[in-house]
């Protein structure tokens, strides 16, 4: 095995930078049979009855629940995320399994159509083996809300974890197999990207979701399309954070800070432009800038840490040099925009003002924790502003006057908006975006929406008359 495939997925602490565990990936001939296997246990896995494949999903939930500590220091270990929010990740990961073991059976369920003659209904057919191409920021929520759903549908699962994070990736595996999913049901791959095309290309692989990078996700609708697969990708997010009035600013201002700072900003659905109008601004940046201050670097391990570090040393330098640079275009640096000066890839938390077209800040993604807070003159600006972006995943608008922030949430294009609350997730809330944010919903009912076929069945009697025949 060479150097190379071996260090392709290893776990590599941020807090300290040591090399705890490499792992070796699989290729060619070692990918051929991983795929015969899956498409040999979709086989028997589609026939089993929806109410048994719902149970398995369940008892996978029960299970993340018993071992959550486990689960949340490995997290912590090979992403950096806080304990805390490590624990609240295999939470929500059980949530959703839970909530697919309990409400997919009725999902998958034949739905009755209203016509005038005879009978007319849709069923919702598996289509096969699914490939999951996963990122690292959530290890085990962006996972479970993929294979949940498609595993209670009939679907077999196919999961490419990102590289810094195989022991989670293998112990989510272990978990499928614990509560008793048979070989080839739900798959960990260690596999380079290359091979990523090529899984895609099989006869074998019906469909192709991605939760990453956009130009990831290019590549894997690219070749999906080519395929003509289904694909669903959730991509980079610069979500708005608007502020309509000072009202209860004390909450609007930690929620800002607890919406931008989540998971160490490294979210697509962190809050990263906020967006205030005038007569706020100075008492909403003071605010900011106390709440950044206060937060503390250290071992997210530890319980009293307020500050991880981000995932990798690469992660970190990408983001201090958007930052740099945005600052030499003219942005005003008001807090932050450096490496902390101790071991480990920290980053201070950063607020920038005055960004302005051109500037990085103002198009690309800042993946970590750093805010762009933007000055408005009044609520047409507000919106122009906050459509002003590639991205449209999801959005929050707080105010006090609830009807004007609904006014407001509905004219902001994005998958998803929130009023009062920075945008977050829910088993039973559909997730997803549009625009450079990618496309297809996740979680709700919606889930199970996206790689199956809503066959139509039309039943008429013998003698009915023929007519309306087109295509």
């Amino acid at each position: 095995m060479s150097e190379q495939r071996k260090s392709s997925f290893a776990t590599v602490n941020p807090y300290t930078g040591e090399t705890l565990a490499e792992f070796p990936t699989i290729e060619g001939a070692e990918v051929d049979a991983v795929l015969e296997t899956a498409d040999d246990a979709f086989g028997a896995w589609r026939k089993r009855a929806v109410e048994d494949r719902a149970a398995l999903v369940g008892r996978v939930a029960e299970l993340m629940k018993e071992r959550k500590e486990t689960l949340a220091r490995l997290i912590t270990l090979e992403m950096g995320k806080l304990i805390s929010e490590a624990r609240g990740e295999v939470d929500l990961a059980a949530s959703i399994l839970a909530y697919y073991a309990e409400h997919g059976p009725g999902f998958a369920a034949r739905e009755p159509l209203d016509v005038e003659e005879g009978e007319a209904y849709l069923v919702s057919e598996p289509l096969g083996v699914l490939l999951g191409v996963m990122p690292w920021n959530f290890p085990l929520y962006q996972v479970v809300r993929f294979a949940g759903p498609n595993l209670v549908l009939g679907n077999t699962v196919l999961v490419k974890h990102a590289g810094i994070c195989p022991q989670s990736a293998l112990a989510l595996e272990a978990l499928f197999r614990e509560a008793g999913a048979p070989e080839g049901v739900y798959t960990n791959l260690f596999v380079s990207h290359d091979e990523i095309s090529r899984i895609i290309d099989s006869p074998v692989v019906k469909g192709a979701s991605l939760t990453g990078s956009e130009r990831a996700g290019a590549q894997v609708a690219e070749r999906a399309g080519r395929n003509m697969k289904p694909s669903l990708l959730e991509l980079g997010g610069s979500d708005v954070f608007i502020v309509l009035d000072g009202e209860g600013l004390e909450r609007t201002v930690g929620a800002a800070v607890a919406g931008r700072m989540a998971n160490t900003g490294q979210s697509c659905v962190a809050s990263k432009r906020f967006i205030v109008l005038a007569d706020v601004y100075d008492d909403f940046v003071e605010g900011m800038r106390r709440g950044f201050a206060a937060l503390e670097a250290g071992d997210p391990s530890d319980e009293g840490t307020t500050l991880g570090p981000l995932s990798s040393e690469q992660a970190a330098s990408d983001l201090v040099e958007q930052i740099r640079e945005t600052v030499d275009q003219g942005a005003e640096l008001l807090i932050g925009g450096d490496r902390i000066d101790r071991t480990g890839a920290f980053v201070e938390p950063t607020i920038l003002a005055g960004v302005k077209p051109g500037m990085r800040a103002y198009a690309e993604e800042l993946f970590g924790p750093a805010a762009v807070i933007y000055r408005v003159e009044d609520e047409e600006e507000a919106v122009a502003l906050a459509n002003d972006s590639q991205y449209g995943l999801g959005g929050s608008v707080f105010c006090s006057d609830v009807e004007r922030g609904r006014r407001v949430a509905e004219r902001v294009e994005t998958g998803m908006v929130w009023v009062n609350h920075p945008t977050s997730t829910r088993a039973d809330l559909p997730f997803g975006g549009i625009k450079r944010s990618g496309y297809g919903r996740e979680l709700s009912k919606l889930g199970m929406r996206e790689f199956v076929n809503r066959k139509l069945v039309r039943v008429l009697p013998p003698d009915a008359e023929l007519g309306g025949i087109a295509g």
